[in-house]
């Protein structure tokens, strides 16, 4: 009978780096180099860090901003931290929570906003941190060939025929108001309600007198009011989802919304970029009893991450085509090069021939992009409060205790510093002297000033959504 052929990567290709750095230990030890039975590995002498955990498994969704988990694995910065990563893919975001939350994986890549939530028991309750930002920019909204036929008469035009952006969402209220003149709903998709996509998705519509919707205690469609109806759809089956015509548009991430591009059923009207320049995106999530029970192993852990955000931002992101060759692959994103290629090398098509330079739709460490900032917690806590997944008000104390027990900079910059003494990083590419709070900002897209440190006067200052007094009773909102 043949032999059944070896498929396990680290033994496949006979005596494997994990293994020759097994075999180092004894001698290391022998040399006074690392206590017996600490992993040694040459590039991480200097860092000496006593591993508490050594073989760990990962979770992710199959987007291109996941990158900074195969690129850590592929180019060996997890394995130079002594760290030995399996990366699986998920089957969507809940069952990602829940899979970190009980243990099954010791991490993951995820929605800025889901350790919040976790933290204050939207949903599953649990403490959930992070010490790592994944990325920042990196999500478009789209709709659908006939949607974008409507909104396009409404859109001005550049002396090219092109027309202007940013495309607001005013032109989509009037294609809105006609469907629900006809008795017809307009369906929308996101991946998650605690998602950054949400958030955005409901961030443009309300800047063009769109109502998104609210929550309720005793109603988390979030489409209470709502003039829309905003829905759950996975990343990966959003194009297919809105080809069958049971939605009209998404939010999603990278490559789902150039796939709708490159099979001619959609239009991306709007980047994310484009509705708060460098706005945070993904973050890297575990348990604040994981990070309790092995401190090293998450402090290797994030400096492995952000050299892996450095190394794709490297020398004006030209590391980006290798990138998408990593992540084009099944065991990663999946998708056809020239569609993960699409933004990630610093292009975004709008529509087919319409192909425009978006060199920062993608970053992952320039403008401090990997630090856990408290202000982005802020926003997102804003958010939730704005559309009633907070249901009562809150003071802003509340908002930045919140904030601090979740994101984590401590963690980062003490990683940080490792690399620096290291010579791994530089020093001044990281914020050693922030408070955690970004300088106020009024480029959202909606000219709204935000400010992290004054979040209900944010709140109160937003056109659509509720104020600090307000909540939603039934299908209507009451004051206090």
């Amino acid at each position: 009978m043949a032999k059944k052929p070896n498929t396990d990567p680290d033994t496949r290709r006979g005596l494997s780096r994990r293994q020759f750095l097994k075999s180092t230990v004894g001698t290391a030890a022998i040399a006074g180099i690392v206590p017996a039975g600490q992993v040694f590995a040459p590039s991480i002498a200097r860092a000496a860090l006593a591993l508490e955990k050594e073989d760990l498994k990962f979770g992710f969704i199959k987007l291109t901003d996941m990158a900074p988990i195969a690129i850590a694995k592929e180019k060996g910065f997890f394995e130079d931290e002594g760290l030995y990563v399996t990366a699986e893919p998920q089957a969507n975001w809940k069952v990602l929570l829940d899979r970190v939350i009980d243990g099954e994986l010791d991490g993951a890549h995820m929605l800025a906003g889901q350790p919040l939530g976790a933290t204050i028991g939207f949903g599953t309750k649990a403490h959930v941190i992070t010490p790592f930002s994944m990325d920042l920019n990196g999500n478009a909204i789209t709709v659908s060939n006939a949607v974008w036929a409507e909104m396009r008469k409404h859109i001005p035009s550049q002396p090219d025929g092109k027309p202007v952006h940013p495309i607001k969402a005013d032109a989509l209220k009037k294609v809105v108001e006609k469907l629900r003149s006809e008795g017809k709903p307009f369906n929308l998709g996101m991946v998650f309600p605690l998602s950054t996509h949400n958030y955005e998705l409901r961030y443009w519509l309300a800047a063009g007198d769109v109502h998104p919707g609210f929550y309720s205690a005793t109603d988390t469609s979030g489409q209470i009011m709502g003039d829309v109806l905003i829905s759950v759809t996975p990343p990966p089956q959003m194009p297919a989802t809105m080809e069958a015509g049971t939605i009209l548009g998404y939010c999603v991430g990278e490559p789902w919304n150039q796939a709708a591009v490159f099979k001619g059923i959609g239009v991306p009207v709007i980047t994310d970029y484009e509705i708060w320049p460098n706005n945070p995106e993904k973050v890297f999530g575990i348990t604040a009893e994981f990070q309790k029970k092995y401190p090293n192993t998450t402090l290797a852990i994030t400096k492995a991450l952000i050299r892996a955000g450095m190394w794709l931002d490297a020398n004006n992101n030209a590391n980006r085509a290798e990138a998408v060759k990593i992540l084009s692959r099944s065991e990663y994103v999946g998708a056809d090069y020239n569609v993960v290629a699409n933004s990630m090398t610093g292009h975004f098509e709008y529509e087919k021939g319409d192909k425009r330079p978006v060199p920062d739709f993608n970053v992952f460490f320039r403008y401090f992009a990997t630090y856990p900032y408290f202000s982005d917690a802020v926003w997102y806590l804003t958010q939730m409060r704005r559309w009633g997944q907070i249901t009562e008000h809150k003071p802003d104390s509340w908002y930045a205790d919140v904030a601090k027990s979740v994101y984590r900079p401590d963690i980062y910059l003490e990683a940080a510093k490792l690399l620096v003494a290291e010579g791994k990083a530089r020093k001044g590419e990281f914020p050693w002297d922030t408070n955690g709070y970004r300088a106020p900002t009024a480029e959202n897209i909606d000219g709204v000033s935000y400010d992290g440190r004054a979040p209900n006067a944010y709140i109160d200052s937003l056109k659509i959504g509720l104020k600090r007094t307000d909540r939603v009773q039934g299908i209507q909102v009451v004051s206090n």
